[in-house]
């Protein structure tokens, strides 16, 4: 009887932690170049010095969902969508290079280009730093050219070039504050060519439908966990007067 209590009750567990993952992907569903988390409960066997007749029911991380978004077309010369399989390089808040597919950036008043997040844009030769300029426009490779304040539009100025890596899902694991980070022993290679589309934003790949599925399953899951454990309960009392009328 406490075997079934047992797997109710870490069954009922874990999945409160996938609902909570589940939520968690409802929530971004409507933010920029977000990838929504995968997981899937299995079972493992507790081990221990007694018979394996326990079962414990774990949630395992399965990484994220790396399908690309639908693209928006925006017209904002700052707004870039990163081509399949390609990642802008920021900083993240700990000084170490983090990835992201949000591709809204903005230039502050210091001059140093960040995402809407506000995290800096890394660059070939380190953050991107952009000066007093009439115009900035992205290249399809990445480059970034500005005319500069006082002069014509035949007088381009090329400043440097955003920093985009290819990486799979494989080679990416999610970090702190939305990025993602490199496994360990991994270091993403600088990708060339046609890296992202300017004036334009990678939506979530987020499937409302499939995750409001997804929370209706948990639910029911849930409740039926909780149900079972009110059995057991329920049995172990009639045993219990069972075992006095004896």
């Amino acid at each position: 009887m406490d075997r079934a209590l047992y797997i109710a009750m870490t069954g009922a567990t874990q999945t409160l932690k996938a609902q909570a993952l589940n939520s968690h992907n409802l929530a971004n569903a409507g933010t920029v170049g977000f990838k929504a988390e995968l997981a899937a409960q299995a079972a493992v066997a507790v081990e221990g010095p007694q018979l394996a007749t326990r079962v414990n029911t774990r949630l395992d991380g399965l990484g994220f969902d790396d399908r690309p978004g639908a693209i928006q077309h925006t017209g904002n010369p700052l707004d870039v969508a990163l081509a399949e399989g390609r990642w802008l390089a920021v900083q993240a808040a700990d000084g170490v290079e983090g990835y992201t597919r949000a591709g809204d950036l903005r230039v502050g008043p210091d001059g140093l280009m960040r995402t809407a997040a506000g995290h800096l844009v890394m660059g070939e030769g380190g953050p991107v730093s952009v000066p007093q300029n009439t115009q900035l426009s992205i290249g399809g490779d990445g480059t970034l050219t500005v005319q500069p304040q006082g002069q014509g539009a035949e007088a381009p100025v090329v400043i440097g070039r955003l920093r985009v890596v290819s990486a799979t899902a494989a080679q990416l694991e999610r970090g702190d504050a939305g990025l993602m980070r490199a496994r360990n022993g991994i270091e993403p290679e600088a990708a060339a060519g046609a890296v992202l589309t300017p004036g334009a934003l990678e939506a979530s790949n987020v499937n409302l439908a499939d995750a409001m599925v997804q929370m209706i399953q948990l639910a029911r899951s849930f409740e039926m966990q909780v149900k079972l454990m009110r059995s057991a309960e329920d049995n172990a009392q009639a045993s219990a007067s069972l075992m006095r009328m004896a």
